[in-house]
C-alpha cells in the first residue's frame, strides 16, 4: 500500500504522507491533476541534507517532533513525573483512507502514548488529533497542537486586531522570517485575539494571489503560532491554550484537540473564504428558513421594562414588518440594573406580576416570534443563587475574586450547578412559546478554579457546550444565538450548535463597515447579526443617515435596535422600505457567494453573486474623506465575462450624496447600463460622489 494518500475536490487537493508517524501534509493547495504520481509528488519535493545541519530533515508532521530533530515548536508538549516521555517519537502502524478522509494511527511505545490523526477534505481542510495514555502512568498534557504546512512563497500574514466594540480588524505584516505567536487566555473565543490567520504571496488581494487561512474551532483559549524555519519552511500551528494541570491523562484518557480549518484559494481572498462558508452553511443547525427580520429591546428601552411600552413598541415592529421581538436583559430577578440577579432565571414578579404570558401573547398574537436574552455562565454575588450557592462560583479558594460587571463566572462543570441551570432554562423554554434564546457572556475567565482546584477554563467550555446541546434536544425548534459582549464568541465550533452570533455591540455603522467585512472572512451574512441602530450611536456618538445604517446592515441577518415607537412618519416610511428590501433580497444575500473588492484607502466595497452568476447586489461605501473628490471606478470581477449585465442603482430611503454638478450618468438613466462581465471586471463601474459616512446599493441582473 503506497504511503501517500491524495484528498482531492474540485478546488484544492490535500496529499498525505502517511509512514511519518504523525501524518506529513505534502501538498495542500491547488489540485494536481488526475495524471500525477503520488508518491512522486513526495520525491520531487524531497529536501537535501544541507552542512551544517542534522543527518537527516525532520519533516513537518500534523504534530512535529523535537525527538525527530525538528527545529521549530513541538506539536506536543507534555510529561510523566520526573519530567520523563517529554519528546516522544511516534511510529505509524496503521491508516484508513475512506472517501476524502484519512485516519492515521500511530504509537510511541517507549513514551507509552498512541496518537490519532484525523484529516478530511470537502469544503475546507479539517484536521485533528487524539493522544491517548497507553502508559500504566499519569500524563501531563501542556499543550497538543495541529501543525499544518504552507508552501515557501507565502510571505505574508493577515490576522485580526479587536476589542469590545471593534472586532476583527484587518493587520496585515510581512513574514520573511522568525515567528508569530496569538495567544488568548479570556476564556472565551475573544474579542481581540480571533483564531483565525490567513498567510499568502505578499500583496494578496480580493480577487489574486495564492492565499491559505487556517481557523482553531474553539470557544475558549486558544493559541496560534506562525514560523518561517531558518531553512526557508513555513508552517501555522493551532489549538487550544491549557493552564498549568488543566490536562492530566490517567492510563486509558484520551484528549482530542479542537479541529483546525484551513481553506485555499489560488485566486485571492473572497475565493478562500467561501470554504469557512460552505463548511457553515454544511452543518446540520445551520437554518435553512429565511432569517426573520427582529427588534432587540436593548437599545429602545434598557431595563425599563414597562409593559405597556413594551406593548406598543412590539405593536409598532409588526407594523413596520418585523417578523421577531427579542425581550433583552433585565425581565428576571432582581435585575433592575447590571447589579443584581445574574443566576435567578425566573421571571421578575414586580416587573411582570403576570409573568410574560401576556406579553408574549401580544407579540405572537402580532404575527411575530418571541426571543428572550439570558447569560447562563454569569452570576451576580447579589443573587439568590450565589448567596445559597457561593461555592458555585469558578473562582480559587483564599484569593479575592477579580470581579468583571460586577459578576463572576459559574462553574458549570460543577455538575450541581450544571443542573441547576439546565432545570431553570429548560422551565423557561418549556412553559412560555420562546423562538430564540440571545445566549449572552459578559465576562472574561480569571483565576477560576474548578472543585478539584485545577484551572477550569477547559472544562467550562465543554460545559457549556452540554449545556447548549442538552437544551436544543430538549427544545430542537429553539433557535440561539453566540453573543459575548457582541462578538467575543464568533468560532465554526459554537457555529455546530447555534444559528445567529451577535457580531458586536457597536451599531454605528462607520465601524460596522470594517468590523461586518473582517468577519464576512469567516462567517456567512446569514449568521452575522446586524442591526440598525439609532441615529445617534449607542457606542460612539456617532450620528448618521438612515441610509448609511440600513446598506451597512442589509448585509447580514438584519435587525433593528431603536426605540421605533418615537419615529418620524418619514423615519417609519424609510425603515419599513428598508426592511421589505431586505426581505426582497434576504435568499440572495443568504445563500449567494461573498464577494469583496480591493479599493483605495477611504471606500469599502463588498457584495453577493448568486452561485449561478445570475444576479448580485453590490455596496459601495465611502467612509473618511479621500485624497481625491471622486471615487475611481469600482471594478467587480467574478462575474460571467462573456455574459451581459444590467447594472442599477437600488435607492436607499432619504438617499443623499456627495456635492457634484452631475453624477455618472448610468445612475440616471432608467434601466441603468448594460455591460459585460470582462467589462465590470476590467474598467468597471463609476460610483457616485458620496459624502464620507455614506453609501450606494445596485444591483446586477445577468441578461
Amino acid at each position: 500500500m503506497s504511503k501517500i494518500v491524495r484528498l482531492v475536490q474540485e478546488h484544492a487537493e490535500v496529499v498525505v504522507d502517511v509512514s511519518t508517524g504523525a501524518p506529513n501534509i505534502v501538498h495542500w493547495g491547488a489540485p494536481l491533476g488526475d495524471h500525477a504520481d503520488a508518491d512522486a509528488i513526495a520525491r520531487a519535493l524531497d529536501r537535501p541534507v544541507v552542512h551544517g545541519s542534522l543527518d537527516t530533515v525532520a519533516p513537518i508532521t500534523v504534530v512535529p517532533e523535537h525527538g525527530s530533530g525538528f527545529p521549530g515548536r513541538p506539536g506536543l508538549n507534555g510529561r510523566r513525573g520526573g519530567g520523563r516521555s517529554w519528546a516522544p517519537r511516534f511510529v505509524t502502524q496503521t491508516h484508513s483512507h475512506i472517501g476524502n478522509t484519512v485516519i492515521v494511527d500511530a504509537i510511541d511505545e517507549v513514551a507509552g502514548l498512541a496518537l490519532t490523526t484525523n484529516i478530511t477534505l470537502d469544503h475546507a481542510l479539517r484536521v485533528n488529533v487524539t493522544l491517548e495514555n497507553i502508559g500504566d502512568r499519569r500524563y501531563s498534557l501542556d499543550s497538543l497542537v495541529v501543525t499544518v504546512p504552507l508552501p515557501e512563497h507565502a510571505d505574508e500574514l493577515l490576522t485580526f486586531d479587536g476589542r469590545w466594540a471593534r472586532e476583527f480588524h484587518p493587520v496585515r505584516r510581512d513574514w520573511t522570517s522568525g515567528s508569530m505567536l496569538v495567544e488568548n487566555r479570556r476564556g472565551r473565543t475573544s474579542h481581540e485575539a480571533v483564531p483565525t490567520v490567513f498567510a499568502g504571496r505578499r500583496g494578496f488581494g480580493e480577487w489574486h494571489g495564492d492565499v491559505w487561512g487556517v481557523h482553531v474551532a474553539w470557544s475558549g483559549n486558544h493559541q496560534l503560532y506562525a514560523e518561517r524555519l531558518p531553512d526557508g519552511r513555513r508552517y501555522v500551528q493551532g489549538g487550544e491554550l491549557l493552564h498549568p494541570g488543566e490536562v492530566v491523562l490517567e492510563p486509558g484518557d484520551t484528549y482530542t484537540t479542537p479541529d483546525v480549518v484551513g481553506v485555499h484559494s489560488p485566486d485571492g481572498l473572497t475565493a478562500a473564504t467561501w470554504g469557512y462558508h460552505r463548511s457553515i452553511r454544511s452543518l446540520r443547525v445551520h437554518p435553512t428558513t429565511p432569517r426573520p427580520v427582529l427588534l432587540n429591546t436593548w437599545e429602545a428601552v434598557y431595563f425599563d421594562h414597562d409593559i405597556d411600552r413594551l406593548r406598543a413598541l412590539a405593536s409598532t415592529a409588526a407594523d413596520l414588518g418585523i417578523e421577531r421581538f427579542v425581550l433583552d436583559d433585565g425581565w428576571f430577578g432582581s435585575r433592575r440594573d447590571d447589579r443584581s440577579g445574574l443566576g435567578d432565571w425566573f421571571v421578575s414578579d414586580d416587573v411582570y406580576p403576570d409573568g410574560l404570558g401576556p406579553l408574549i401573547d401580544h407579540v405572537t398574537g402580532l404575527g411575530m416570534e418571541f426571543g428572550i436574552w439570558v447569560e447562563p455562565e454569569m452570576v451576580n454575588p447579589d443573587s439568590d443563587l450565589f448567596r445559597d450557592h457561593p461555592d458555585w462560583a469558578l473562582v480559587t479558594p483564599d484569593y479575592e475574586p477579580v470581579l468583571g460587571r460586577r459578576q463572576l463566572v459559574l462553574d458549570l462543570a460543577n455538575p450541581a450547578a450544571f443542573d441547576h441551570v439546565l432545570g431553570q432554562l429548560d422551565a423557561l423554554l418549556r412553559d412560555h412559546r420562546i423562538s430564540f434564546v440571545k445566549w449572552d457572556m459578559n465576562r472574561d475567565h480569571v483565576h477560576g478554579s474548578g472543585v478539584d482546584g485545577a484551572a477550569g477554563s477547559r472544562a467550562q467550555t465543554l460545559a457549556v457546550y452540554r449545556l447548549v446541546d442538552e437544551l436544543r434536544t430538549r427544545h430542537p425548534t429553539v433557535e440561539i444565538e453566540s453573543c459575548a459582549s457582541g462578538g467575543g464568541r464568533i468560532d465554526h465550533e459554537i457555529l455546530r450548535r447555534t444559528e445567529r452570533v451577535w457580531t458586536s455591540d457597536c451599531n454605528d455603522a462607520l465601524e460596522r463597515q470594517t468590523i461586518q467585512r473582517g468577519a464576512s472572512m469567516l462567517i456567512p451574512p446569514e449568521v452575522m447579526g446586524a442591526h440598525i441602530g439609532p441615529p445617534r450611536a449607542h457606542t460612539t456618538g456617532r450620528t448618521q443617515t438612515l441610509s448609511f445604517r440600513a446598506a451597512t446592515a442589509m448585509f447580514g441577518h438584519l435587525g433593528v435596535e431603536w426605540d421605533i415607537t418615537r419615529l418620524s412618519d418619514d423615519e417609519s416610511a424609510g425603515l419599513r422600505s428598508v426592511i421589505a428590501m431586505y426581505k426582497e433580497y434576504r435568499g440572495l444575500l443568504h445563500s449567494g457567494d461573498v464577494v469583496r473588492f480591493d479599493t483605495d484607502e477611504g471606500y469599502v466595497a463588498h457584495g453577493v453573486y448568486a452561485p449561478d452568476r445570475s444576479e448580485g447586489i453590490v455596496s459601495f461605501a465611502q467612509l473618511t474623506t479621500t485624497q481625491s473628490l471622486m471615487s475611481p471606478p469600482l471594478r467587480l470581477p467574478g462575474l460571467d465575462a462573456e455574459e451581459s449585465y444590467r447594472v442599477e442603482h437600488l435607492r436607499l430611503p432619504r438617499e443623499r450624496w456627495g456635492s457634484a454638478g452631475a453624477q455618472p450618468g448610468w445612475l440616471a438613466d432608467k434601466g441603468g447600463v448594460v455591460l459585460t462581465g470582462r467589462q465590470l471586471a476590467t474598467h468597471g463601474i463609476r460610483p457616485p460622489t458620496l459624502h464620507p459616512e455614506s453609501a450606494v446599493l445596485f444591483t446586477l441582473t445577468r441578461l
